[in-house]
C-alpha cells in the first residue's frame, strides 16, 4: 500500500500538534501538583523556623504560633477544584439546564409548548409500553442480580477454588454492554427452514425435539425478560464481589458467639449475616438500580427498541436523534433524571447515617 506523505502531511501535522498539546497540558498539571504544594510547605516551614528563632532570642520564652492564614489555603484548594468544577459545569450542569428548557419547546426547539411534551409522554400507548418496560427492568434486575450475587458469595466463601469461581462470575463485568449484547444475540439467534441452528438456545430447544423460536420477537414482555437476562448476567458479578467482601468483613467473634448460642445456618444468615452486610447490600441495590434506569446499549444493540422492548433511554435517543423531535427526547431525558434523583438522595442519606454511626 503506497503512502503519500505529502497528502497525509496535514493530518500528521495535526497529530503532532495534539501530542504537543497533550504533553504541555499534562506536564504542566503534574508540575503544578508538585511545585505548588512544595512552595506552600516551604513557606509554612519558614514561618515555623522564624517563630522558633524569635522565641529563642527572647530568653527562652516561647512565642505562640498563630493559626495559619486560611485565605492562602482557600485559594490553594480553589485552584485545584476549579478544573473539576469547570468540567462539571460544562459537562453536566449546562446540558441539564438546556435539556430542561428544550423539554418545554416543540420538536424544532423554536416555539414554547408548555407541558405538551409531558402530556404526550403519558398519553401515547407506545411510550406507556416503554415506561412499563423500564419499570420491569428496575424491579427485576437489581433484585435478581443482587440475590444471585449474594447466594454465590455465600456458596463460594472459603471454598477451595474461591478465587477462580469468583473470577468466572465477575468476568462479564469486564465486557462492555455492547460486547455482552452481541454475545447474547448469538445465544438467541434464529435460522428459519431446515437450516441448522447456531444459536445456543435454539440449538438446545431443537435438541429436545421442540421448534426453534425467534426469541427476540416474542410477545412482550417475554422478549424484554430475555434482554433483562443480559443485564443480570453482567451485574451479578459486581454484586457478588461487593457482598463477598462485606461477608468477609464480619467480625469473627460475632460469628463464634452465634455458633455458641446454637444457631443453625438459616438463623445465621438472617440474624447475623444479613444485618452485618446491610450497608453493602444497599449500595449494591442502589448502584444496579441507577445503571438499570439508564440502560441503553443492550436494547439498542439487540432490538433497537422494536417488538415492544423499548426503554426510556433508547426512546429518548430515537426521538431526539432519529426522528428530530427534540422536545419529546428532552422530556424523556428530564423524566429519567427525575427518576434517578430519589435513589441518589436515599443513597446520600444512607451514607450520612453510616458516618454518624
Amino acid at each position: 500500500m503506497y503512502f503519500d506523505f505529502a497528502e497525509q502531511y496535514p493530518k500528521l501535522l495535526m497529530l503532532l500538534y495534539g501530542l504537543i498539546a497533550f504533553v504541555v497540558i499534562v506536564g504542566g498539571m503534574l508540575l503544578l501538583l508538585d511545585a505548588v504544594p512544595s512552595w506552600f510547605a516551604r513557606r509554612r516551614e519558614q514561618r515555623l523556623i522564624a517563630a522558633s528563632a524569635g522565641g529563642g532570642a527572647g530568653g527562652g520564652t516561647s512565642v505562640p504560633i498563630g493559626r495559619p492564614r486560611r485565605g492562602g489555603e482557600g485559594l490553594f484548594g480553589l485552584f485545584f477544584l476549579l478544573p473539576a468544577l469547570l468540567l462539571l459545569g460544562i459537562g453536566l450542569v449546562i446540558p441539564a439546564l438546556r435539556t430542561t428548557v428544550l423539554s418545554f419547546m416543540d420538536g424544532r426547539s423554536e416555539n414554547w409548548v408548555g407541558l405538551e411534551n409531558y402530556r404526550w409522554m403519558f398519553s401515547q400507548d407506545e411510550i406507556i409500553q416503554v415506561l412499563t418496560n423500564t419499570l420491569i427492568w428496575v424491579i427485576l434486575v437489581p433484585t435478581v442480580a443482587t440475590a444471585i450475587g449474594l447466594l454465590y458469595a455465600i456458596m463460594v466463601d472459603k471454598a477451595r477454588f474461591e478465587a477462580l469461581a469468583k473470577s468466572l462470575v465477575f468476568m462479564p463485568m469486564a465486557i462492555s454492554f455492547v460486547g455482552a449484547s452481541i454475545i447474547w444475540r448469538f445465544v438467541y439467534a434464529y435460522r428459519g427452514g431446515e437450516q441448522e441452528q447456531y444459536g445456543l438456545l435454539n440449538y438446545l430447544v431443537t435438541l429436545f425435539g421442540f421448534e426453534p423460536q425467534r426469541w427476540l420477537q416474542l410477545n412482550a414482555p417475554l422478549n424484554t425478560l430475555l434482554l433483562i437476562v443480559v443485564m443480570i448476567w453482567i451485574q451479578a458479578g459486581f454484586a457478588m464481589v461487593v457482598l463477598s467482601a462485606a461477608i468477609k468483613a464480619i467480625p469473627a467473634d460475632i460469628i463464634e458467639a452465634a455458633r455458641l448460642d446454637g444457631v443453625n445456618a438459616w438463623q445465621m444468615f438472617w440474624r447475623v449475616t444479613m444485618p452485618s452486610i446491610r450497608p453493602a447490600l444497599i449500595v449494591v441495590v442502589v448502584t444496579i438500580s441507577i445503571a438499570t434506569l439508564k440502560v441503553f446499549d443492550i436494547v439498542r444493540t439487540m432490538t433497537n427498541g422494536n417488538y415492544d422492548t423499548g426503554v426510556i433511554a433508547n426512546e429518548m435517543y430515537n426521538q431526539a436523534f432519529r426522528y428530530g423531535q427534540n422536545g419529546y427526547g428532552s422530556a424523556l431525558a428530564v423524566f429519567l433524571f427525575v427518576l434517578v434523583i430519589p435513589i441518589v438522595i436515599y443513597q446520600i442519606r444512607n451514607l450520612r447515617k453510616q458516618r454518624e454511626v
